[in-house]
């Protein structure tokens, strides 16, 4: 086998070398020419131009999606920065409301405690005016028993000495 072979690739050199050489200029040339330009435009119109256009569609398609991406992304910074200062708002106007709950509620706690002292004062001056009223009556009533007694001790005293 390897025989055959090595005597078909001597007589293919054999005759190679009868014709001319490695490169001959004949008509197969210029044939070889048209036939790989014929490949090139086949190719380019069923493989390059097709290939292409779906790279610039894509490509139109990745830009147009990342411009997208990039409004919506500042859109929502923008959602959220106007979110942040509405919270921050409502959370100023709360403290306010709570601050002034708690200025009122101490308001009102100040009030009923100093009206709770002048209700206890004047409630203690009412109950010393009548404990004084109570005492000045009862003085009276001993010092009109002292005298009563006293008379009664004397007539005694001196009724037993008469």
């Amino acid at each position: 086998m390897w025989t055959g072979l090595t005597l078909l690739a001597v007589e293919a050199v054999e005759a190679t070398e009868e014709a001319g050489g490695l490169f001959d200029l004949d008509a197969t040339l210029p044939l070889m020419a048209i036939q790989f330009l014929i490949l090139m435009a086949v190719l380019n119109a069923i493989f390059y131009k097709p290939l292409g256009a779906a790279i610039d569609e894509r490509d139109a398609y990745v830009r147009e999606a990342k411009g997208n991406a990039q409004e919506r992304l500042a859109k929502a910074e923008k959602l959220a920065s106007e979110y942040e200062q509405s919270l921050a708002e409502t959370r100023r106007q709360a403290r306010t409301v709570i601050e002034q709950a708690q200025a009122e509620a101490q308001k009102i706690a100040a009030e009923k405690q100093a009206a709770a002292q002048q209700e206890a004062t004047a409630e203690r001056e009412a109950v010393q005016k009548q404990l004084d009223e109570q005492k000045a009556a009862a003085m009276s009533q001993l010092e009109g028993q002292v005298d009563s007694l006293s008379d009664q001790i004397m007539k005694k005293l001196l009724g037993s000495a008469a």
